[in-house]
């Protein structure tokens, strides 16, 4: 970077946070409102992700929300450009390609509606604002099929308006601190609505999660023209780790990460928690931060190649003591893999001009079904750990046909998928598949050679038929749909919804097939999670072949973390 770019940017800072007035806003203007943005959502995703209507692992928002922020941002790093519409074009495209789940593909929207609404413009005032905004909001109701208010759309609307009515009745507001400001308030005070318009939020005694994203970039943004600490609230806290427990954090790979690194390491100076967060982030998953007797302890999952990576990190910041790597995969695997390597997934060989099947898949167990069905490529993903849009796009274009079917397998990668499948030239179709039984079934109905319209009509018609159960942890204690569940219990799911909860993971499952009619199917799969032993699953099945002597039974390791069993009857 040059000195005159340090300059110019150095004025911008000036100008943004101590000029009597900023009627305006240029590309360096507004390159620095999204970093301090991004900043402070990561200071307080976790707080996001804590919002979950369902007491279950989830989407986790927060972290959606802060991977699109974080490829958006990726666009403009270091940045020399004073065009604020071309800045704003670069942000659009980067959450457009790095977005995760529902909450960030509608950021994604919202950074595009914006990036269109400011046209070709060097720089905007409050007019153009007010204008940027609105066609933001436009956009990302556009996105979505079958808006529903009292979520991040309705955020993004309500601070719409209140822009608009501000610059339209108080002339002093448009100088952009000031009309930032009644923006701020006015996403706080949605966020604040949020469970009288969603009567589930309101049960779950929690506001809308995306909304509370979205508020939190513009709270940022506030925080940095008046001068304020963007990384010292809602701190993530240093827990005292047993340093002599390796690897204690967590049991189970995380869908897409292969190794596992913990390491020990002393740091030179003062350790800036925040910045050591944001660069792990940057290289894995599952991460997790100790302090015991001045060593600090870092736990991270990330791919084989990445997994000196945190190893260079740590040196960089200090003396590093300790290392342990281990490989994930391996641990998931029910039978060893042949010497010379991990076994390959049996994918489908695509000839151009066939049907190939783009799957998600939550666990190695899972891929390796899929891959016998008929799937040409497997993107790793699920719950917590919702794949990009780019992680989509690539898959579709690494199949050689142009026609694609993409089963997402899960309610919260549905809007990325569909997303990618606008990005290509190719013919892509998505199938909404809501949980994995949904995307077996639908892979049951491939035929390479056929028509596209009449195998995804076919695929279409097989979820129907398709009863799901799933049953994991609770987060927290709640009282949702009627059932009272208690943090650290079992719960189950039917179909995505809330129906049983105990203390005992057997009898959960029991009840789970009870809600479901077992007595009236004829075939139970069940899938057993990374956390569930062979042994114990095979005798769950014993149990389930005892209470509904009219299901057969099959049993198969899924290697899915957080949940013990996905299982579908039929």
């Amino acid at each position: 970077m040059t000195k005159s770019h340090d300059a110019e940017a150095q004025r911008s800072v000036r100008q943004i946070r101590l000029a009597a007035q900023l009627p305006r806003c240029d590309g360096l203007g507004l390159n620095h409102l999204t970093l301090a943005a991004l900043i402070w959502l990561e200071t307080n995703h976790k707080a996001v992700n804590a919002l979950n209507v369902f007491p279950v692992p989830d989407g986790d928002t927060g972290t959606n929300m802060l991977l699109t922020m974080q490829a958006a941002f990726r666009e403009i790093k270091g940045s020399r450009e004073l065009n604020v519409s071309k800045v704003a074009h670069a942000i659009a495209q980067g959450a457009l390609m790095g977005a995760r789940g529902n909450s960030g593909v509608i950021l994604s929207q919202i950074w595009r509606g914006f990036a269109r609404g400011l046209g070709n413009a060097e720089a905007f005032d409050a007019d153009l604002l007010v204008h940027a905004l609105g066609t933001a909001c436009e956009t990302a109701y556009r996105g979505v099929v079958k808006p529903v208010e009292g979520t991040i759309l309705t955020v993004i609307k309500d601070i719409a308006t209140a822009a608009e009515q501000a610059v339209a009745g108080e002339p002093e507001q448009r100088d952009l601190r000031q009309l930032l400001a009644v923006c701020a308030k006015a996403a706080a005070e949605a966020v604040a609505r949020t469970p009288e318009q969603m009567p589930l939020l309101k049960q779950a005694g929690v506001v809308d999660a995306g909304g509370k994203g979205l508020a939190l970039l513009l709270d940022g943004m506030l925080r940095h023209l008046r001068a304020q600490p963007l990384d010292i609230a809602e701190v993530a806290e240093i827990v005292p780790l047993d340093l002599a427990a390796v690897g204690a954090a967590l049991d189970a790979a995380e869908p897409g990460q292969e190794w596992e690194v913990v390491l020990d390491f002393r740091p030179r100076g003062v350790l800036h928690l925040p910045t050591l967060y944001r660069r792990l982030e940057q290289i894995g998953a599952s991460i997790q931060v100790g302090e015991g007797e001045g060593l600090y302890r870092v736990h991270v999952h990330l791919l084989r190649t990445r997994r000196h990576e945190p190893i260079e990190l740590a040196e960089e910041l200090g003396t590093v003591v300790k290392v342990h790597m281990e490989n994930l995969l391996d641990q998931m695997n029910d039978t060893r893999a042949p010497a010379g390597g991990a076994e390959a997934l049996p994918l489908s060989a695509v000839k151009p001009g066939q049907l190939a099947v783009v799957a998600v898949s939550p666990g190695l167990g899972l891929s390796r079904v899929m891959a016998s069905l008929g799937a040409a490529a497997i993107v790793s993903g699920g719950q917590t750990m919702n794949p990009s849009t780019q992680d989509i796009l690539q898959a579709i274009g690494d199949v050689p046909t142009d026609r694609v079917i993409v089963l997402p397998n899960n309610k919260n990668i549905i809007s990325a998928a569909i997303q990618a499948a606008e990005m290509t030239v190719k013919q892509v179709r998505v199938v909404p598949t809501r949980t994995v039984p949904q995307g077996i079934a639908a892979l049951l109905n491939l035929v390479p050679d056929g028509d596209l319209e009449t195998v995804q009509a076919c695929m279409e018609r097989a979820l129907a038929a398709v009863q799901t159960g799933e049953v994991t942890t609770s987060s927290r204690s709640a009282n949702v749909a009627g059932v009272a569940i208690q943090e650290g219990q079992f719960v189950g799911l039917h179909n995505t919804q809330l129906k049983a909860a105990g203390d005992a993971l057997a009898a959960v499952v029991l009840a789970l097939l009870e809600e479901m009619q077992a007595s009236q199917h004829e075939l139970a799969t069940f899938y057993y999670g990374a956390d569930v032993s062979a042994e114990a699953a095979t005798a769950m099945a014993a149990q389930v072949r005892t209470d509904y002597p009219n299901l057969t039974v099959e049993l198969h390791a899924g290697g899915q973390p957080h949940y013990h069993y996905i299982f579908s009857i039929e």
